[in-house]
């Protein structure tokens, strides 16, 4: 795993000191806006999508589907589905209990008689994130605007790129651990405010909450929590996302030094993220799922502190 930013690596330095944090194992690629590429012999080929129970995900093709040819196997696992008038979208909402992991396969056909004639899609369960927009495309070739928009973002890419491996390289030179903290605060103030009394706690969560803390600072959050694990087998948190009150998602990178296990009095987890805390509409919801996600903490009205946006501390 590569090290953290220093901003990130401020806050979860102070949270895990010298610690050496596992790596989670992985899950599902669910982002809030998908895009798919169809090719002219990808008809038997299904793309996996996430969605979340009781909320709803938007297909947008950009070639016009039969509005009475959409089928779904097995029937009877969504509360509503609708194409849109023209037949470039079809809207679907997965009923509320649509399970983790979850598969319904949806296929389309489209009107125009090109190739491919028809194409299909896994509605994957995920208890905590789901696609809101899913962007298919299928004709051939590609529209000059769009490849020029492709090329511009890959530039962008490989220049953050660059400029993270050189971010990197630096902060090898530099201490870690809790000195990497002393040095760090050379040039950063860090705000941290208590949690837990205000948190809103959901009724279905699979741990209990029993600290919580949200740490902030110029470009970056985080919240530590504690946890008591008491089902019957250990816990180890996968992916974290926080939604602010616009409805808006941030991604959280997760860092826990062990999975929680029933007999433990509790563990730690910390979530975090290089986004500045001014740009949430909070309170916010932060919601923690482990591998398969069927087992989730979802935590209402997260906050963060203010914190002087200066030179620091001498």
């Amino acid at each position: 795993m590569l090290p953290p930013s220093p901003g990130v690596l401020l806050v979860f330095s102070l949270l895990v000191g010298a610690a050496e944090a596992t790596e989670p194992p992985p899950v599902p690629r669910c982002a809030a806006t998908f895009r798919i590429d169809l090719a002219a012999n990808s008809t038997e080929q299904a793309s996996e999508v996430c969605v979340g129970p009781d909320e709803p995900t938007t297909f947008v093709f950009d070639s016009r589907i039969v509005l009475g040819a959409v089928e779904f196997q097995p029937e009877g696992r969504l509360s509503d589905w609708a194409p849109g008038k023209e037949g470039l979208s079809l809207h679907v909402i997965p009923k509320g209990n649509y399970l983790p992991g979850e598969r319904v396969r949806v296929t389309v056909r489209f009107a125009d008689g090109g190739a491919p004639a028809r194409a299909s899609f896994w509605l994957v369960g995920h208890a905590a994130r789901g696609a809101r927009r899913v962007e298919v495309f299928r004709r051939q070739p590609r529209p000059a605007d769009a490849l020029e928009r492709e090329a511009a973002e890959a530039q962008a890419e490989v220049r953050q790129c660059q400029e993270d491996k050189a971010r990197l390289l630096a902060e090898r030179e530099e201490p870690g651990g809790l000195m990497g903290v002393a040095w760090l605060e050379r040039q950063i103030d860090i705000a941290s405010k208590e949690l837990w009394l205000q948190l809103k706690h959901h009724p279905a969560n699979a741990l209990r909450t029993e600290k919580a803390r949200s740490y902030s600072h110029t470009g970056s959050l985080a919240i530590r929590l504690r946890l008591v694990n008491p089902g019957a087998e250990p816990w180890t948190a996968a992916g974290a996302v926080l939604k602010d009150s616009t409805g808006a998602e941030v991604e959280l990178s997760v860092w826990q030094e062990s999975a929680i296990s029933p007999s433990d009095l509790g563990g730690h987890v910390t979530v975090g993220a290089e986004r500045d805390p001014r740009q949430l509409g909070c309170p916010c919801t932060l919601k923690l799922w482990e591998a398969q996600g069927k087992r989730t903490v979802t935590l209402g009205n997260v906050t963060f502190p203010a914190v002087k946006y200066g030179s620091g501390p001498e």
